[in-house]
């Protein structure tokens, strides 16, 4: 195996190490705000639910990834692609984690792929409708979905349990909610596992296939799997500790049944998509999650001021790291 493939390889699993950083928020933002567990306990919680989902999620998620977003023509024989697109994604999910932005590396990546796929063949490269019905077009609309699923889900469920324990005492539904809410953050690691550990991992199959070292992308080695699911669970032990308190406590104030919730929610979307095979942002689906739970109260009860700093966040991930991505290739290019 050629050094640059080993090289990217190693930098596909950085890069998955920064989505577990970046999105360990997502696992354990609630559970933390509702002082369920100690921080240091809940990452460690969400880590090990983020290996689990190894064995019961699929792997159609890293498909789509693979195969549902440029063409593989334009990845063929080009060593560099991979990590020019990992390297674009990179510097934009640095950027947000070190500021605190929970934005969805998902994403990121994909913004990656389309920077060089433009730079070396146009747009005629990007799969807007592949033959499964997926596609960049149905990665694009549930960037809009996803949140909105989330947040309408966590609204009814806030509403339903709020009224099977309207004659309970607070302090008895607090003390059950805590119990639960260790079910729920677990359920929503399970799908931030099975969701995003997988989109790494289609990255490193789309390398190996272009480089000759697999010879089928229907048929990928296992231990690139077991390899990313290993360090995105390591990089949501180390946490980005700046996401998980603008998540847990900056965009609403959260109860245990709030916390519960919403987590459940946001696992419900995330196991919908996950057998799709719709790479879905688990950081939007938490957002418009936590969101549902603190509209359910009142409007006013959202911190819309950090909503809208999310948002644009998100509105830019595509575009900067497409840029970002685009710029590298054409440096490295033009230096071999």
């Amino acid at each position: 195996m050629e050094t640059i493939i080993i090289v990217t390889i190693a930098i596909a699993l950085l890069y998955d190490f920064l989505n577990g950083m970046n999105d360990a928020a997502n696992s354990i933002a609630t559970i933390v705000a509702t002082r369920v567990l100690r921080p240091g306990v809940a990452v460690i919680w969400a880590a090990f639910f983020n290996f689990a989902a190894i064995w019961l999620f699929g792997q159609e998620v890293s498909s789509t990834i693979s195969k549902g977003v440029v063409e593989q023509s334009v990845v063929d024989g080009d060593n560099l692609f991979i990590l020019c697109a990992l390297s674009g994604a990179m510097i934009w999910v640095f950027i947000c984690t070190r500021f605190g932005l929970p934005i969805s590396v998902s994403h990121a990546l994909i913004g990656g792929l389309i920077g060089p796929a433009i730079m070396k063949g146009g747009a005629a490269t990007l799969i807007w409708f592949a033959e499964d019905g997926k596609g960049l077009s149905m990665i694009l609309l549930f960037i809009l979905l996803a949140p909105v699923i989330g947040m309408v889900t966590a609204y009814i469920l806030q509403v339903i349990t709020l009224w099977v324990f309207r004659k309970q005492k607070p302090r008895s539904v607090d003390s059950l909610f805590r119990v639960l809410q260790l079910s729920s953050s677990a359920a929503f690691s399970l799908g931030h596992g099975g969701n995003d550990a997988q989109k790494t991992a289609g990255v490193i199959i789309l390398l190996l296939y272009a480089s000759g070292n697999v010879q089928s992308l229907d048929d990928p080695p296992m231990w690139v799997f077991y390899l990313c699911y290993a360090v995105i669970s390591l990089g949501t032990m180390v946490g980005g500790w700046k996401v998980i308190k603008t998540m847990g406590h900056n965009l609403t104030a959260l109860k245990p049944m709030g916390g519960f919730c919403a987590e459940t929610a946001g696992a419900l979307t995330l196991f919908g998509t996950g057998m799709l095979g719709i790479p879905a942002s688990t950081t939007h689906t938490i957002t418009g999650a936590i969101m549902g739970v603190g509209a359910s109260r009142r409007v006013s009860a959202v911190r819309w001021q950090v909503v809208y700093k999310i948002l644009g966040a998100w509105v830019f991930t595509i575009p900067a790291t497409t840029v970002m991505s685009a710029i590298v290739y054409l440096l490295l290019t033009s230096l071999t």
